[in-house]
């Protein structure tokens, strides 16, 4: 039976996977009601767990460091509460190959080498080989699914990503490219890093020391 969140952790791990937004768009994420998200919010600024800032003229909610250990403090009890931590760990492992194929199709989605430059920018105007990304990309949804399903299964607050990955598809394959690796949007990319950091933070796992 699937274990539901708290809204106070789904407020906090929002900021934590999105990584800097404002309150409507962290409350979007899980489906909570704004005012509340915003309240939550004001009660993990004052524990020193977020802080909202400006950059570029926008601002947006992040994580401090108190607050990512936070985070993953109460996401690991959570995990145990589901008994589910056997499950996630053997869909993260499944997950890392996939990752590594989704990262070749992204960086072949940008870059087509050509004779004397092995980092040409992709112009897109071979078909082929972006028709080529595009089946790659159709398969790692596909892969995604089952993996998916499992890890809701155990949390609800994993449901999604494989949807969200399959409508970004479906747009890049209609003739929206920008779809593939876009970071302002539910692109491909976007919705595959943010399930990695999911795991990563529901695991207490490094990124760059993940094996």
């Amino acid at each position: 039976m699937t274990y539901d969140s708290a809204p106070d952790l789904l407020a906090l791990h929002a900021v934590r996977i999105t990584g800097f937004a404002e309150t409507p768009v962290l409350a979007r994420r899980y489906g909570l009601d704004p005012a509340e998200t915003k309240e939550l919010l004001l009660d993990a600024e004052a524990y020193g767990w977020v802080e909202h800032t400006a950059i570029a003229g926008t601002g947006g909610w992040t994580l401090t460091e108190r607050g990512k250990a936070e985070n993953e403090r109460r996401l690991a009890a959570e995990l145990g509460l589901a008994g589910g931590t056997e499950e996630v760990r053997a869909v993260h492992r499944e997950f890392l190959p996939l990752n590594a194929l989704l990262l070749r199709a992204c960086t072949d989605w940008q870059l087509r080498p050509a004779a004397g430059d092995r980092l040409a920018v992709n112009d897109h105007s071979d078909q082929a080989w972006d028709d080529r990304v595009l089946r790659e990309l159709a398969a790692i949804g596909e892969a995604l699914v089952p993996l998916a399903d499992r890890l809701v299964s155990v949390l609800t607050r994993f449901g999604g990503y494989d949807t969200r990955f399959a409508t970004a598809l479906a747009r890049a394959r209609a003739g929206d490219g920008a779809w593939v690796d876009r970071t302002d949007a539910d692109s491909c990319h976007r919705v595959w890093f943010e399930l990695h950091e999911d795991l990563i933070a529901t695991l207490g796992l490094d990124r760059h020391a993940e094996a």
